[in-house]
């Protein structure tokens, strides 16, 4: 009966010990993958190596489609997503909307090269009437704030009954107006980008994670 109830005994501290020891090897393997993801790639001239991964962006994005479907339920929304850089954070997150809803497009444009020119120029323009609806800006990041500065003010204009925000990225340290923000998926410093639809020249926008560059 003591025999039994030794071995018992022993055989307790050995799970034990091979519950910590599993546990230890996936947090490796974890760490291991992440490496792995781990890349550097070259557009034009310059090389950009990953910053965020697609998992991450997605879990964020989803967290914002939660807020959303919370804080809009039952207004019909119309979803404004700003082109070119913002169609892949517009795809998945309206994947993720449950809600009756509409989405249109507008394009702006204020980025030369890796800056922000703050010169803001509509390339296309809405044609939905916004009269009392509802209005939610997409918008894959958010820099000086010039380019949605004029954007609200240009949508303000045709009378909605409110409008909001949504990013995939905000650069507060970059910030030169006054943006209230209401959705954002991912603060970041004040690095150049590409990826998940964000480009250099119109290149990068394909890639699934984002990638920051190297500095030189």
């Amino acid at each position: 009966m003591n025999f039994s109830l030794f071995n018992l005994q022993n055989i307790l501290k050995y799970l034990k010990r091979s519950v910590v020891i599993c546990q230890k090897l996936r947090k490796f393997a974890r760490n291991l993958n992440l490496h792995n993801c781990m890349s550097t790639i070259q557009i034009k001239d310059k090389s950009f190596t990953t910053f965020i991964t697609e998992d991450k962006i997605l879990k964020e994005v989803s967290r914002v489609a939660d807020e959303i479907n919370r804080d809009l339920a039952g207004t019909n929304p119309l979803f404004l997503s700003v082109l070119n850089g913002s169609f892949m954070f517009t795809a998945d997150l309206m994947k993720r909307i449950n809600m009756p809803c509409e989405i249109s497009f507008v394009k702006l444009a204020s980025y030369q090269g890796t800056s922000s020119t703050g010169k803001v120029k509509e390339l296309v323009g809405l044609n939905e009437d916004i009269t009392g609806r509802t209005v939610v800006i997409v918008e894959d990041i958010i820099d000086t704030g010039f380019t949605m500065e004029r954007l609200v003010e240009t949508l303000r204009a045709r009378n909605p009954k409110e409008i909001r925000i949504a990013t995939l990225l905000v650069k507060p340290d970059k910030l030169q107006v006054k943006l209230d923000i209401d959705y954002v998926a991912m603060n970041i410093p004040n690095d150049f980008i590409v990826g998940y639809g964000l480009d250099y020249d119109g290149k990068g926008r394909n890639y699934r994670d984002i990638y920051t560059v190297v500095n030189e």
